[in-house]
C-alpha cells in the first residue's frame, strides 16, 4: 500500500467520522426536544443512530459534549458574518424561526434548564448572550449611530433587542395561534425606530 493510499484511506475513515458525528447531534436535538436536556439519555440518542451507547460514547465522550455539539450546530444554522446584521435581517431571522419550531423548542428549553447552577449550557448560554449582545449593538450602531430615534443608545437598545426576540419565542411556542412572533418582532423594530414623544 501505498502512502498515497493510506492517506486516501484516512481521509475516508474522518469524512464517516464526521457524517456519523453529524447524525448523531441530529439524533440527540430530535430527543432533547422530545424530553429535555435532563430527561434525554445517551441511549436513546444511540438507539434512534443504530449504535450501543459504548459505540456513541466513542463519538462523544460524555452527554455534556454532545450537548455542546448540539448547540454549537444550531447556531451554525443562523450563522451571520460578523457586522453583518441588520435590523431587516433579525426579522426575516425571526420569519424563519416560526417555521421550524422542533429547534426552537429545543433551544428554548436548553436556555430554560441552563440558569440552573451545575448546568452543563450555563457557560455555553452566558458566552453566547455576550457575544449576541455586541452583534446586536453593532447591528444598532450601523443602522442608527450614537442614539436611536428614541434615545436610547445601542448598548441599552441591544439587551431590550435579544429580551424581545427570546420571549417571543416562549410565548408562540405556548400558544402559536394567538402569538405572531413574526409581526410582533417587527412591531418592535419600529417602536426602536420611532422618536420619543415631544412635550
Amino acid at each position: 500500500m501505498t502512502y498515497g493510499d493510506v492517506m486516501n484511506a484516512r481521509q475516508r475513515t474522518s469524512a464517516r467520522g464526521e457524517e456519523r458525528r453529524a447524525e448523531i447531534v441530529r439524533a440527540a436535538l430530535e430527543v432533547i426536544a422530545e424530553r429535555g436536556y435532563r430527561a434525554a439519555s445517551l441511549a436513546a440518542v444511540a438507539e434512534r443512530v443504530g449504535l450501543t451507547q459504548q459505540g456513541l460514547l466513542h463519538h462523544f465522550p460524555a452527554k455534556d459534549a454532545l450537548l455542546v455539539a448540539v448547540l454549537e450546530e444550531r447556531d451554525k444554522w443562523d450563522a451571520v458574518s460578523a457586522g453583518t446584521w441588520r435590523p431587516e435581517l433579525l426579522a426575516s431571522l425571526v420569519e424563519y424561526n416560526a417555521t421550524r419550531p422542533g429547534i426552537v423548542q429545543t433551544f428554548s428549553a436548553l436556555l430554560g434548564e441552563s440558569v440552573t447552577d451545575g448546568h452543563p449550557a450555563r457557560e455555553y448560554f452566558t458566552e453566547r448572550y455576550v457575544r449576541v449582545r455586541a452583534s446586536m449593538v453593532a447591528a444598532l450602531r450601523t443602522e442608527y449611530g450614537d442614539r436611536l430615534p428614541n434615545g436610547l443608545t445601542p448598548e441599552r437598545a441591544a439587551p431590550l433587542l435579544v429580551a424581545v426576540m427570546d420571549g417571543l419565542q416562549y410565548q408562540w411556542l405556548l400558544d402559536p395561534d394567538s402569538v405572531d412572533m413574526p409581526g410582533a418582532f417587527r412591531d418592535f423594530l419600529a417602536l426602536l425606530g420611532e422618536s420619543p414623544p415631544t412635550e
